[in-house]
């Protein structure tokens, strides 16, 4: 891990994005709450938050962070949904891969929780939007 302590502290905020494509019909199940798993977005949000909670677990070299705040945002468009995550701290080192950790498994849920009935899936464009240093 690269040594930290000599930083201060200050508020930081991170916003990534990313998207699925998905077939119109299975837009619309997920709409109509009809994919038999559940409610995708609401377990989606879940899953986004979980993830940017545990990102120190899941990237070897990633400090642990205590996380002020983590907001998914999914937005349904015409051929898929896109989905943002922002996170934020106060700490000696930034939010950026809890961020984009969040996005990533938020649309990796959409696709585990819609495989049945779509073969066409297609997971993209996860980036890093902003970060920012107070």
């Amino acid at each position: 891990m690269v040594d930290i302590s000599p930083k201060p502290t200050s508020a930081r905020t991170a916003i990534a994005k990313g998207n699925i494509k998905l077939q119109r019909k299975t837009l619309d199940l997920i709409l109509e709450n009809g994919i038999a798993k559940g409610n995708v977005f609401a377990t989606a949000r879940l899953a986004g938050i979980q993830a940017a909670k545990q990102t120190a677990h899941l990237i070897p070299l990633c400090h642990t962070i205590p996380l002020s705040d983590v907001k998914i945002d999914i937005l349904a468009g015409r051929d898929g949904a896109e989905v943002t995550c922002t996170a934020r701290t106060v700490a000696q080192t930034g939010v950026e891969m809890e961020a984009l950790t969040g996005v990533s498994i938020a649309l990796l849920t959409v696709y585990d929780m819609c495989k049945a009935v779509d073969k066409k899936m297609r997971i993209g464009d996860v980036h890093l939007i902003k970060k920012t240093k107070a």
